[in-house]
């Protein structure tokens, strides 16, 4: 390959003569030139790898998807679990308040040193990071739930063995049977009068039976009384001991007399419509230290998860109130 030659004047002679490049300029010229052939191969092989699916980056990629799929898969199912001992959490809560009369654990306590203990000085290589930093910390939360889930579990289960006879007292189950119910009339809260017209609090449930139907006593106790009540008709209260006492208004028959000793489970009554009644009905209380409450959270030794749920869900709206 011929080099080109490069001329220059001569103020002397006043003719042009050819200068040669020294060595130097030769290594920097060779330089240049290895530059841009590097640069141009560096181009190819990249606009290679952009165009061609090579068989190792399809396998690499195919197993990147599959990763995803199971990682998506896992964080799925660590929601399920959380929202099942959620669910659990929340009858564990009312367990407490109802059988044992103690303060729930709550939030606090529960998630109590729940501090997403984390190496991720390995995981922040990754190019997934903050996928597997959001699957840990569902992992840590599902952990902690069950970790403190289980303690309580330990601790109602000491409490019941020494409560044993305060548990039989407790009112804690249908006061009507489920086969002879024949609908949830009303529940306990704000509810229309039937006869005034006007809003009033309802302290307890109408359960809708038809006159003659069992009713049960929902604890052991002792009769308070067993007599007319004005509004209430036939009512039969019963003192549990351990501050609950239950009222069973409207009935048509009365089996008990005051000062009667009485089981769980016991006949005491039938359904009726007498007093300030618009049917058929029994109208059930459960009172604590003499303030109403919710009865249906007492319900917990005779329906199942299902029909304690479906109990619920009647309670909130029935709004039919029947006396």
């Amino acid at each position: 390959m011929s080099q080109k030659a490069f001329y220059r004047m001569n103020p002397a002679t006043g003719q042009y003569e050819r200068v040669y490049p020294g060595a130097w300029q030769r290594i920097a010229s060779s330089l240049r030139h290895g530059a841009v052939g590097a640069a141009v191969a560096v181009g190819a092989v990249t606009a290679l790898y952009i165009a061609f699916d090579f068989p190792k980056e399809r396998v690499l990629r195919a197993e990147n998807e599959r990763l995803q799929l199971s990682v998506d898969e896992l964080g799925r199912r660590a929601d399920e679990a959380i929202a099942v001992i959620g669910d659990i959490a929340a009858r564990d809560d009312n367990f407490y308040r109802v059988m044992m009369q103690a303060e729930p654990l709550g939030a606090a306590r529960r998630y109590a040193g729940l501090e997403r203990r984390r190496n991720y000085e390995r995981a922040d290589s990754l190019a997934d990071v903050e996928l597997t930093r959001e699957l840990s910390d569902k992992i840590d939360l599902l952990e902690q739930m069950v970790a403190t889930q289980s303690r309580s579990f330990d601790f109602l289960r000491e409490q019941a063995a020494m409560q044993r006879d305060r548990s039989t007292h407790i009112p804690a189950i249908q006061p009507i049977s489920q086969k002879s119910l024949r609908a949830m009339a009303s529940g306990y809260g704000y509810r229309r009068d039937p006869v005034y017209g006007t809003g009033k609090f309802h302290e307890g449930m109408d359960f809708s039976a038809p006159t003659g139907t069992p009713v049960y006593a929902t604890g052991d106790g002792r009769v308070r009384s067993a007599d007319w009540n004005s509004g209430y008709g036939n009512l039969i209260e019963i003192d549990h001991g351990y501050n609950y006492m239950t009222r069973y208004a409207h009935l048509s028959k009365m089996l008990v007399r005051p000062g009667q000793t009485v089981r769980r489970g016991d006949l005491i009554g039938h359904v009726g419509n007498t007093g300030k009644s618009t049917g058929s009905h029994l109208h059930y209380e459960v009172r604590l230290h003499g303030v109403p409450q919710n009865p249906v959270h007492y319900y917990f030794y005779d329906l199942t998860p299902e029909q304690y749920d479906e109990m619920i869900r009647l309670a909130e709206n029935a709004g039919h109130v029947m006396d």
